[in-house]
């Protein structure tokens, strides 16, 4: 219900599973706890917020034609033979796949869902960034993974993120965002990859300044008040095009 709504209220999970509320109540805690979800008054929601992104497992379920058309455009600035860094995050996982298509390429990344997808393809170097392993992010991080991105370059390193602020970048974790301020300080060139909807919404972190990305990939323009503020500080977008186009 999460996945598909987003959100969900007390009452319904409470009529649907044909328990109390306090049960409904008490599993959301559990829940919560586990970092799987957000409670908010009346229910629940994975809808990220300032200091909670929901579990891997949920946002590689979602918005998926999204995804495909931010990496499909994505993928048009990687050149065969170069050095590419992919992050953690659902969408970077969609574009981690289709890199075979850029073969010959060198593939670094701490996303363990890119490590399996291209773990067994020829031409395709894969370099996997240990660290400590996070469910909720499916990835690696730590003080192992940053060290281990300060010995190597690439060419370009692709960066997602939950929310933008103005011009800023942000993310709810903070050793999430030193594993992608490390890819980022370590790559020739930089692209950040977010959807439209995480405008106008900020996290605990800054993580970066827009104008320190060479290309940033969305699926549509950002609603009238954070395309203005892009606008002003001469920042542009590079929307996705439909597959069909």
């Amino acid at each position: 219900m999460l996945v598909r709504d987003g959100s969900v209220v007390l009452e319904a999970l409470a009529e649907r599973f044909s328990v109390s509320k306090m049960t409904i109540h008490r599993d959301l805690d559990d829940l919560e706890q586990a970092g799987i979800l957000r409670k908010m008054r009346g229910g629940a929601t994975i809808e990220p917020g300032t200091q909670f992104e929901s579990d891997f497992r949920f946002r590689e379920r979602q918005g998926s034609e999204v995804k495909r058309r931010i990496a499909r455009t994505a993928l048009e600035l990687v050149e065969p033979g170069s050095t590419v860094i992919v992050n953690d995050g659902s969408m970077a996982a969609v574009l981690g796949a289709m890199l075979v298509e850029a073969r010959p390429l060198t593939v670094i990344t701490n996303n363990f869902a890119v490590m399996e997808a291209l773990r067994n393809e020829r031409g395709m170097t894969l370099i996997g960034l240990g660290g400590t392993y996070s469910p909720k992010y499916n990835g690696f991080f730590g003080l192992v993974t940053e060290e281990s991105l300060f010995r190597l370059r690439a060419d370009i390193a692709f960066i997602s993120t939950p929310a933008v602020s103005k011009t800023t970048s942000y993310h709810m974790d903070d050793t999430v965002v030193r594993a992608k301020q490390a890819m980022m300080q370590v790559s020739e060139r930089k692209c950040l990859l977010v959807g439209h909807q995480r405008f106008g919404h900020s996290a605990l972190h800054a993580m970066a300044d827009l104008r320190d990305f060479d290309a940033i990939v969305t699926d549509a323009a950002p609603e009238a008040p954070s395309l203005g503020e892009l606008r002003e500080a001469g920042i542009s977008l590079n929307i996705a095009k439909d597959q069909e186009e």
